[in-house]
């Protein structure tokens, strides 16, 4: 099987940025609802963009100030609690000299995406993004794994999408395309897949390792 592109969901997968995303959501929730949101909530609803969250959860109607709240409040706590991945880095640094192309699908939004990869250095990566701005369903629906493979025109049969949830795995497999299931950072958004992978992978060096030995790969 030859592998011409790998896409990847962002937050628990890319980068280990829910435990920034849920803390931007409980101070938007604080300042604006004067409500503590918990963690468990929060997370129930990433997945879908910051925009839409506040729009659908947001008691007050001060939810354009809201809105710019959190990626404000989401920017100036990036460095403090999001660190850079050296492994992640590595793979795909590795991707790229192979000539496979790197796509983002994700749900979050743009704008947040945008303050992430400028931080951990990643603006110059990847030749396809998909975020939930782009995209009317939001995953487990594989509209944006849909358009992301339109984007790089590459065939299914050759493509691999890594994510950390089951709306991740779900989205994959209904879009006919080969789906890893990853647990290799500590904040993902499950312990475990309710709907099984084709593959999963505990640690980056096992995903690395198994396209290296020609699992998905033919040079």
């Amino acid at each position: 099987m030859t592998i011409q592109a790998v896409l990847f969901d962002f937050d628990g997968t890319l980068a280990n940025t829910l435990p920034l995303c849920i803390y931007s959501l409980q101070e938007v929730f604080l300042k604006f609802d004067q409500r503590e949101l918990a963690v468990k909530e929060a997370k129930e609803w990433l997945g879908n963009s910051e925009k839409k969250i506040i729009e659908e959860h947001l008691i007050s109607n001060q939810k354009l100030d809201a809105i710019e709240y959190y990626y404000n409040v989401y920017k100036n706590n990036h460095s403090r609690l999001v660190d850079n991945n050296r492994e992640i880095d590595h793979l795909l640094s590795y991707l790229k000299e192979e000539g496979i192309k790197l796509a983002i699908v994700t749900g979050k939004g743009r704008r947040s995406l945008q303050i992430s990869l400028e931080c951990l250095h990643m603006t110059t990566i990847f030749d396809c993004i998909v975020t939930g701005d782009d995209v009317v369903q939001a995953e487990p629906d594989p509209e944006g794994i849909t358009l992301a493979l339109s984007m790089l025109d590459v065939p299914a049969s050759e493509v691999i999408f890594l994510g950390d949830s089951n709306c991740d795995i779900e989205a994959g497999l209904k879009a006919n395309i080969y789906t890893a299931g990853v647990h290799w950072l500590p904040d993902g958004k499950t312990t475990e897949f309710k709907v099984i992978p084709d593959s999963a992978f505990l640690t980056v060096d096992e995903f690395l390792e198994f396209f290296k030995l020609g699992a998905l790969h033919e040079s």
